[in-house]
């Protein structure tokens, strides 16, 4: 008797003992347990009765974007050295802030009454629809009737590591599923080749770690996988010697059958995570060299990008791979560039951190955009807070701003060349049209075809969603 009918005859003992203990024995708590594990299923039936958890599934509605890639800028940029013009903030650079301006307010390292810094850079009005914004972004610039500025975001946190998780997961506490996770686990994913979710960094790590872009309580086959800029992209990607093709597929037919098995008995979803795990690794032994192989595209792309070397690690290269990687139907790109956390000498790092980004992020919508892509892809730049208006470390820093900052959006059902919302005369404190992190959450969400309120996941007896049990749609951000 081969191993396969050994395994199935076992099983089949196996399940006829557990067969008579539950129904027999305990009928009645079964049936209880079975509800109970069922509504633990959360809110997506189809992604639990379907053998590939990640195959593709159907919005709430009809959507206007089908993916995202998120150009996260850790560390927080400042909005008033990049795209929230403050004349006013000029003039009086040097002062002290007014007194009521600072009533109850609580900053991160700071005395409130810090002097106020006045910008380090020039702004001037760009593309047809006139936006300022400034010299330090001049390719973001000849794109501007492209975007979507939200000058009037706001966050609850003050501090790097829990903004950053917020931001990305809806909660300052760790162990929640994040916006990607979420947009996986609505929608599934288009590649059978790659991950549904990939991750990519530059610069440094972000302050927030792994939970930036971790699956929470959610199924482990829907958190983020991160590429590595060197290398093989994922460990241990390449067989290790003595192990050929033939005996790696014959191994892995056979953990899939006793995976197979063990789903069958125990309907756990981290079998079903497990499985298809080893076969996304397997997948990807083929399709990750070739995506990462940057000398497939042509020279003027390369220059568009302000790729000199295809072998050098860095945000542009990043940027370029998240358009290639989302042409292979992954739903999800996240890229994190922690770079922005300028508490002293900001008038040359923001500069660098500019130059780092600015071509490239500036190139990747416009490579979208001629590609026909744009249109149904999500494009979000930002950070988790923005920048006070007072001065910290001597006279050339800033300090932590969580009740207004910018972010731009592009692509899918956005408006294009507008400015959402505003701030007061100081960037201080949003006067119009605030945007929550939730809203915005709501927002990106409803563009994909999810309702925020629907998209739930029962977890230790409550039903838990992104936005929490906030989150209002921003009409103002939709074409």
């Amino acid at each position: 008797m081969n191993l396969a009918a050994e395994i199935r005859q076992a099983s089949a003992r196996a399940l006829s003992r557990r067969w008579f203990l539950r129904d027999c024995g305990v009928g009645l708590a079964g049936i209880a347990l079975n509800s109970l594990l069922a509504r633990e299923a959360g809110a997506a039936p189809a992604a639990a009765k379907s053998p590939n958890p990640l195959a593709p599934r159907a919005p709430h509605f009809q959507p206007k974007a089908k993916r995202v890639i998120y150009l996260f800028q850790a560390g927080a940029p400042s909005h008033l050295e990049l795209f929230d013009p403050k004349p006013e903030l000029a003039k009086r650079d040097g002062q002290l802030p007014p007194a009521d301006l600072l009533k109850d307010y609580r900053a991160a390292f700071i005395k409130p009454n810090s002097a106020l810094l006045g910008p380090k850079y020039k702004f001037a009005p760009q593309g047809q629809a006139s936006i300022e914004l400034s010299e330090l972004m001049p390719h973001t610039g000849k794109i501007a009737d492209d975007l979507c500025f939200v000058r009037s975001m706001q966050t609850d946190a003050v501090n790097h590591a829990p903004a950053q998780i917020m931001m990305n997961t809806g909660s300052q506490q760790f162990g929640r599923p994040s916006f990607g996770s979420w947009t996986l686990y609505g929608l599934g994913s288009e590649s059978a080749e790659l991950p549904g979710y990939v991750v990519l960094t530059s610069a440094k790590g972000t302050s927030g770690g792994a939970s930036n872009y971790g699956c929470g309580f959610l199924p482990t086959v829907y958190g983020g996988i991160p590429f590595r800029g060197s290398g093989d992209p994922v460990l241990y990607l390449s067989n290790p010697k003595g192990i050929d093709a033939a005996t790696q597929r014959a191994s892995l037919d056979t953990l899939h059958r006793l995976n197979g098995l063990a789903l069958a008995t125990a309907g756990d979803p981290e079998i079903a995570a497990r499985i298809q795990s080893y076969e996304m690794a397997y997948q990807l032994q083929t399709s990750a060299p070739e995506l990462m192989d940057l000398s497939q595209e042509p020279a003027h792309i390369l220059e568009l990008y302000g790729i000199k070397d295809i072998k050098v690690s860095n945000y542009a290269r990043n940027c370029l791979l998240a358009r290639r990687l989302i042409e292979r139907g992954v739903r999800f790109v996240q890229l994190f560039h922690e770079a922005w956390d300028q508490h002293g000498d900001l008038t040359k790092a923001i500069k660098k951190n500019s130059e780092d980004t600015d071509q490239a992020s500036a190139a990747l919508v416009t490579d979208l955009k001629q590609r026909g892509l744009l249109d149904d892809t999500l494009v979000v730049w930002g950070g988790e807070f923005g920048r006070t208006p007072m001065v910290q470390g001597g006279n050339d820093g800033r300090d932590h701003h969580n009740r207004a900052f910018t972010m731009w959006l592009a692509g899918g059902g956005l408006k294009r060349g507008h400015v959402h919302g505003a701030t007061d005369d100081l960037g201080f404190n949003v006067v119009r049209d605030p945007v929550h992190v939730h809203d915005l959450n709501a927002t990106l969400l409803h563009l994909l075809g999810l309702d925020h309120t629907r998209l739930t996941f029962r977890f230790q007896g409550r039903d838990f969603r992104l936005t929490d049990v906030h989150g209002e749609i921003v009409k103002g951000l939709i074409a």
